[in-house]
């Protein structure tokens, strides 16, 4: 690789753009080794990896020429033609290293000090080591990117309080039902979004969990962990009936609540309101369930409110975190865009 190989991150996330327009450029994990490959192939793109969550798509990668690279991944990749590239931003240099090390120690989340974004950067980083993406600049840039989001949250208090989406959204449910003890709760999906939103409304006082999903034994596994019962994933809907909290988070790409349904369902329930949130990108609840009488939705947006108060709270340790990731940019921004001597292989 030639040695003006530089990093650059392209992406947009939910300060750029909201969740109709986010879950769009979306890529599930199944999606996730042709995506790698399509942008890999593209000639000014040398090394790259790809992280989409709920919150954000970015790609990270190398190129020798950074404005060409950015028009392919936008043009052939994301085909984003119909969205305002007002909603992408592309940092090169010490900016994307700076910018990807904020993501790293979750301060660029929408819940300031969420540990979720630090597993699923790692998750990222492995699918793109396996599949070939990376070599020696991308290996070694996350390797220490990965050591330095370790010492941010252990050196300083960024991840006490609610530190997910997960647990704003329990948050928000209480504010609006109240003590949640007796509330009956079902969670749609396992996947992390989805256990740590059980872990939390155990925490919070939750008695009475559902779990459904489509894999059965991940269903299981997550009720086992909250004291839960499981729902056949084929079975849930009629218990829309008897459920005070339906919180959704799954991979599905298309809807998995329709208006249809909720009508039913609240023609069995009297004047007892229903919450849904919906924590998924793509979203998995059609937004005009809104307007069924008696359905209070939510989505990953209306999280907002919620972290807007976690980032008043944490005003004093954003500013020592924010020290140590500049001290870590001056002491290896310039060594990290030089190539290594020797190959780098993944160590975590």
């Amino acid at each position: 690789m030639a040695s003006d190989s530089m990093m650059v991150c392209l992406g947009l996330n939910y300060k750029t753009a909201p969740v109709e327009v986010r879950e769009r450029f979306s890529v599930g994990k199944n999606q996730l080794p042709d995506a790698l490959h399509r942008l890999h192939a593209l000639p000014s793109v040398d090394e790259c990896v790809l992280l989409s969550t709920c919150n954000r798509t970015e790609v990270y990668f190398w190129s020798q020429n950074a404005e060409t690279a950015a028009q392919h991944i936008l043009q052939s990749i994301m085909g984003c033609k119909e969205v305002p590239h007002v909603c992408f931003y592309r940092y090169e240099g010490r900016e994307a290293l700076s910018h990807i090390a904020r993501v790293a120690s979750g301060l660029d989340s929408m819940v300031i000090g969420e540990t979720e974004i630090f597993g699923q950067l790692k998750d990222a980083y492995l699918a793109a080591l396996e599949l070939g993406t990376t070599g020696k600049m991308a290996n070694r840039t996350f390797q220490r990117i990965f050591t330095l989001g370790k010492k941010v949250r252990s050196s300083t208090h960024i991840t006490s309080g609610p530190t997910s989406v997960g647990a704003a959204a329990v948050q928000l449910a209480g504010e609006v039902l109240g003590n949640l003890a007796g509330i009956r709760v079902l969670v749609v999906g396992a996947g992390e979004v989805a256990r740590t939103t059980a872990q939390s409304l155990r925490s919070r006082g939750a008695e009475h969990i559902f779990v459904a999903n489509r894999s059965y034994d991940r269903a299981v596994e997550l009720a086992s962990k909250v004291g839960g019962e499981v729902i056949r994933f084929s079975e849930w809907i009629p218990y829309l009936e008897q459920i005070d909290i339906v919180i959704v988070s799954t991979s599905s790409p298309v809807y998995v609540v329709a208006p249809p349904v909720l009508k039913r369902a609240m023609q069995g329930r009297g004047d007892r309101a229903l919450f849904l949130i919906d924590l998924s990108v793509p979203r998995n609840v059609d937004p005009c369930c809104a307007a069924v009488p008696g359905v209070h939705l939510y989505d990953i947006d209306d999280m907002e409110s919620m972290a807007d108060e976690s980032r008043r709270v944490r005003t004093a340790e954003i500013s020592q975190c924010e020290m140590i990731i500049q001290n870590w940019i001056a002491e290896n921004a310039d060594d990290l865009s030089s190539p290594p001597l020797t190959p780098q292989k993944a160590s975590f």
